[in-house]
């Protein structure tokens, strides 16, 4: 493999584990240890961790690399300011890592002409810092410890610093109804590496019953129930849907299950009936971000007819989209849900900085 591809694979390995909150390592703890505080001053020491991942990348590709010898003039050396320079440093910059304008090897303390031994002469500050990082080198140049578990463990760390930052998003409120749609569908179906697309829509049907619960007449005295965890599972929480709201007394009233990109089908619609068959639900929606055209119609109003027969609930299969489209013209300020969905997406831990990123990008581009 490539340096690009090493990098890349173990970067969407990192991202996959850390979007199924897996922060582990089979590394020892005080490795682990080491890394988790060169990791927490990354931004101080951005030539320091760019130097190594640009070693561990390139001992992946060649293994037989005393990777300790970084100068090519050093016997037996490699280049590492050259693969740094052209693949190392522009993938750190293009993922929002702590990167150096140009390599990492700028840094006078880490271009010296001497091995990265545990008596390299670079002054390194503070002691504890040179100490971890020539240490962690020596245990996967001279240890046997593994370059690609260090590299993962690496960028599990830096994933979640990247994404526990507050950035400050974007608020448009003179969007039309038409274009807040447009920006909507734009942002749920952008091209992310980072797990949590799937909850977008969620939050943005959330949003729009937020603003709707004080406006329309339906949900006088009703309760909105506050967002359960993405990755809970409804009949272990005792809730019916992705949203759910109340009745004064604390019964389901409406329930609303939400797919994205998965078309609804008349299983999906029984599943559902499983979740509020016991309750006294007034209306179920199942909405869905994906194209319903070539679905089982007959088949879907078949099991809704057989469960409002049998239970009495309404139940809807509709799109996200045209939902809330719908949802916005009951609203007195469709601004309001532009606000509303901003400051979901700002605390729900699935949503990370890749989703946020776009939402600030779409929006500078314009509709």
């Amino acid at each position: 493999m490539t340096h690009p591809e090493v990098i890349q694979s173990i970067y969407n390995t990192a991202l996959k584990e850390v979007g199924k909150q897996d922060y582990s390592t089979p590394l020892p703890n005080e490795t682990a240890e080491q890394i988790r505080l060169l990791v927490s001053r990354s931004e101080a020491c951005k030539g320091m961790m760019t130097v190594l991942i640009t070693l561990f990348t390139h001992k992946i590709v060649n293994p037989q690399q005393d990777i300790r010898y970084h100068q090519a003039q050093q016997p037996n050396g490699f280049a590492g300011r050259g693969i740094d320079s052209e693949y190392i440093t522009p993938f750190m910059k293009s993922v929002s890592f702590p990167a150096m304008s140009e390599s990492g090897w700028l840094t006078r303390s880490l271009e010296q002409p001497h091995p990265y031994t545990l008596d390299y002469p670079g002054k390194i500050t503070p002691p504890i810092v040179k100490e971890a990082f020539l240490q962690i080198i020596d245990k996967v140049q001279c240890q046997g410890a593994s370059a690609e578990d260090v590299l993962k463990y690496i960028f599990k760390l830096l994933i979640k610093q990247r994404d526990d930052l507050n950035i400050e998003l974007a608020k448009p409120h003179s969007l039309s109804i038409a274009q807040i749609i447009k920006l909507l569908e734009k942002h749920f179906t952008h091209r992310y590496t980072s797990p949590g697309a799937s909850r977008l829509p969620t939050l943005a049907v959330y949003a729009a019953y937020q603003c709707m619960m004080g406006q329309v007449a339906r949900y006088k005295d009703k309760t909105l129930c506050p967002l359960e965890s993405h990755n809970s599972a409804d009949l272990q929480s005792g809730r019916i849907g992705d949203i759910d709201i109340n009745n004064a007394n604390g019964s389901a009233f409406e329930g609303v299950e939400i797919k994205h990109e998965i078309p609804i089908t008349a299983q999906l619609v029984a599943d559902a009936y499983e979740k509020f068959k016991i309750h006294n639900t007034d209306r179920y929606y199942l909405l869905t971000t994906a194209n319903m055209d070539s679905a089982d119609w007959d088949a879907i109003e078949s099991e809704i007819a057989r469960i409002s027969q049998i239970h009495g609930c309404q139940v809807i299969v509709n799109g996200v989209y045209t939902t809330l489209k719908y949802y916005l013209r009951l609203m007195n300020d469709p601004a309001e849900f532009i606000d509303r969905y901003v400051e979901l997406m700002k605390r729900d831990e699935t949503i990370k900085f890749q989703h946020k990123v776009a939402w600030n990008e779409l929006v500078s581009k314009g509709i």
